[in-house]
């Protein structure tokens, strides 16, 4: 019997605390900054977005977003046989954040545990690989969280990168199933561009080598990023020979609202069917899609049954693509 992979249950976990365009626009103008929600909001299409508290790590973050999916799957956290998690922000160097993880959950059946890093397309990396596992025979159930704590590694003297991101996590638990529910994955890397995207930094001696802040050329980002994310739909689509008409709720990493709307009319869809929480969330990275796609579920939007096209692009410079019946 062949072996399927599908969506048993999402969750989701923003801090607290929420930034407005208005609180940055203060802080920014104690630097003699200038900037404005209006100057925010036009070219990212971003409101707001969520920080930690600083004795808040990204694991903290992802512990809360997994218990909620393990609960919508009616799964119980002893029950999960390998735990994948994508993060830029990982609380420490090592040990991975997943195996910080798998204790705070009080998971003690020693299942695999491990960290992918592939920066905003670090959760479709992430699934991929769970997905790849369970139709190998080697998991039945595997959690896969994106987390971040990006307001750690920002410059708030650069109001070109500072306003874009927030923090959060966001849980899947994926199961081993007798219906195909993951139709198509696919992934790439160019690392020519490694320095479009970056936070060029290293530990060296206990002291940060280089920049431990984020640096992004936006327009070269921009420019990459819309032409890569069609392309790697229309592959994942292909694969699954479907075409962008079967497509019932896009939900693209939520970066910037204008590359997403471009994604979303490259493929001939409607806005409508496009989910979008990067107005309230700002660009969460890895934890961007699973934040969007449990937010759907649990308003009613996304339904069972339905095919949902996920797809990201992050340093690296990486991008994926997920097709999925949920």
């Amino acid at each position: 019997m062949t072996v399927h992979s599908r969506i048993l249950g999402t969750g989701s976990y923003l801090p607290p605390r929420v930034v407005s365009n208005a609180e940055l626009t203060e802080l920014l103008a104690k630097d003699g900054i200038e900037t404005s929600d209006e100057w925010i909001f036009s070219r990212s299409g971003i409101a707001a977005r969520h920080y930690a508290d600083a004795s808040v790590q990204a694991s903290d973050l992802a512990v809360e977003a997994a218990r909620r999916a393990l609960e919508a799957a009616h799964v119980a956290a002893n029950d999960i046989d390998l735990i994948v998690v994508a993060t830029s922000t990982p609380d420490m160097v090592f040990p991975s954040t997943a195996c910080i993880i798998q204790h705070k959950l009080g998971i003690d059946n020693q299942c695999a545990a491990f960290d992918v890093q592939a920066v905003c397309s670090g959760f479709a990396y992430a699934f991929t690989l769970a997905d790849n596992a369970i139709k190998l025979g080697q998991a039945r159930r595997v959690l896969v969280i994106g987390t971040e704590v990006f307001s750690r590694i920002l410059d708030f003297k650069d109001r070109t990168t500072c306003v874009l991101f927030g923090d959060g996590a966001g849980a899947v638990v994926l199961g081993e199933s007798s219906a195909e529910g993951v139709l198509a994955t696919r992934l790439h890397a160019d690392g020519r561009h490694v320095g479009i995207l970056c936070v060029p930094g290293n530990v060296h001696s206990g002291v940060i080598s280089g920049s431990a802040f984020l640096h992004m050329d936006g327009p070269a980002v921009f420019k990459l990023a819309v032409n890569v994310l069609d392309r790697v739909a229309r592959e994942a689509l292909a694969a699954a020979q479907m075409t962008s008409g079967d497509i019932d709720w896009l939900i693209p990493h939520q970066a910037n609202i204008r590359i997403m709307q471009g994604t979303c009319k490259k493929l001939g869809l409607p806005l409508a069917k496009m989910v979008v929480t990067v107005d309230r969330h700002g660009n969460t990275s890895a934890a961007s899609i699973p934040l969007a796609l449990d937010e759907a579920v649990r308003d009613g939007r996304i339904v069972p049954g339905q095919v949902v096209m996920m797809e990201g692009v992050g340093g690296g410079f990486t991008w994926g693509a997920l097709l999925v019946r949920m």
